[in-house]
């Protein structure tokens, strides 16, 4: 192991993109610890010392954010307007011709729709600032922030306060979209997954020092064992794939003959990733977003929306979000795999499926085979994140840090990334970690 590790920094050029990686990582950290001006921080020690907890949406962005929120910092909102951005506009490439059009013309169109997410981060951006802000004056639980009832946390509230912090908190979000591509283009791994890795993994030890305290020694150990069975499930689930076999057949173009081998088609069993979990989180979170910006002008629709949608032990809860999981696996493998485009594009290099006549034939085919291994793994996503909510409902205890989306994003982003640095290793002939 000391030798793999010692083999990562015997490349100068891999030595360089690890220790640039770190150093960005390094920023990141430290922009979530910078507070923002204007806002009443004795009062947010107060409740950091009383060990209250953020939870609903707030428990989820502050994930993302690795702390930020709970420390009102410049990266308060973190990177989770980018994703959302990045979903949207892959959503979006569906039923707008134009970003199809643009994904079609390589690196050109990536770049147009790389600025266009750019400025739709910038617009959530705002949007979000300014609920939270409204939030943070008002005191508002609804979003999620246990113990902030009627607690005026950014007391000389003015026009001026209001927009200097939104500003703030939307220049923090660009420069951490800003961050997230340096990584991408000089660093190892996607950008945008390597900061959330960092956020997550930086709030493990607080959590699990919180799970000591609030919980027994045993229930402690248990929620251990319960955490090293979901990491050796999402290994496990996230390695499977079923490969498709495709048979070329021989062509002879002049005097040479081409075609005549065997290859695969892999399918993913958990084909959309980690997504369907963030994007059953967002629609979980948008009500609640929204009550906050009514104010007290709609308690009764606060109340319901605090019970059942950002209250996470309830049971009209955890259904709910079990069914949106489910719906988003199948919805984003439909977007990310279309069985009529690999279809023809079989057709076209002169191949096809043994036993599977091309074209029509070969895309039912395909899409059958999608739709039988989308179950398992949609399922497979519901059951990582509804146990801690199990968890939480059955021992009444407020701290998991092993948390479903926590775990997926961690274990899929390390294994994304020990596989990018092997494949550097095995460029220099050195022996890889995964080897």
């Amino acid at each position: 192991m000391l030798s793999r590790l010692r083999n990562m920094f015997r490349a100068p050029d891999l030595r360089n993109k690890i220790l640039f990686t770190i150093l960005i990582i390094a920023i990141y950290r430290v922009g979530a610890h910078l507070p923002v001006p204007y806002v009443d921080f004795s009062a947010i020690k107060d409740l950091q010392n009383n060990a209250e907890q953020t939870g609903g949406v707030v428990g989820l962005l502050d994930l993302f954010a690795g702390g930020a929120i709970t420390n009102v910092a410049i990266f308060f909102l973190g990177i989770m307007p980018y994703i959302t951005a990045s979903i949207i506009m892959q959503l979006l490439g569906v039923v707008i011709p134009k970003l199809e059009q643009w994904r079609q013309e390589g690196q050109v169109g990536q770049k147009k729709i790389t600025q266009w997410t750019r400025y739709l981060t910038i617009g959530l951006a705002i949007l979000q600032s300014t609920g939270f802000a409204f939030a943070l004056h008002n005191g508002n639980s609804a979003l999620g922030f246990s113990g902030f009832e009627g607690r005026d946390l950014i007391p000389d509230w003015s026009l001026g306060v209001a927009l200097t912090i939104i500003l703030t908190w939307t220049a923090g979000t660009a420069l951490v979209m800003w961050l997230a591509e340096l990584i991408t283009q000089r660093g190892i791994g996607n950008g945008m997954s390597i900061l959330i890795f960092a956020s997550v993994v930086s709030r493990l030890p607080a959590q699990g020092g919180a799970l000591w305290a609030e919980g027994s020694r045993a229930q402690f150990v248990v929620i251990l064992l319960i955490g090293l069975a979901m990491i050796v499930g999402i290994v496990f689930v996230e390695s499977g794939q079923r490969r498709i076999p495709v048979q070329f057949a021989k062509r002879v173009v002049g005097r040479r003959m081409y075609g005549g081998q065997s290859t695969y088609i892999p399918l993913k069993v958990n084909q959309s990733g980690v997504i369907p979990v963030i994007f059953a989180s967002s629609i979980l979170a948008f009500p609640a977003l929204i009550a906050s910006a009514l104010g007290n002008s709609a308690t009764g629709v606060q109340e319901w929306i605090n019970s059942n949608l950002v209250e996470g032990q309830g049971w009209f809860y955890i259904t709910f979000y079990t069914l949106l999981i489910i719906f988003f696996s199948y919805f984003y493998t439909a977007i990310a795999f279309n069985p009529q485009q690999q279809a023809d594009i079989i057709r076209k290099q002169g191949g096809f499926i043994p036993g599977i006549r091309p074209g029509p034939p070969t895309e039912r085919y395909l899409a059958k085979v999608l739709n039988r291994i989308t179950l398992p793994g949609s399922l497979f996503l519901a059951v990582i994140a509804i146990t801690p909510l199990l968890v939480f409902a059955l021992w009444d205890i407020s701290q998991f840090p092993f948390g479903g989306t926590s775990l997926l994003i961690t274990v899929g982003v390390a294994l994304e990334t020990m596989k990018q640095i092997d494949s550097q290793l095995m460029m220099r002939n050195y022996e890889g970690f995964l080897s």
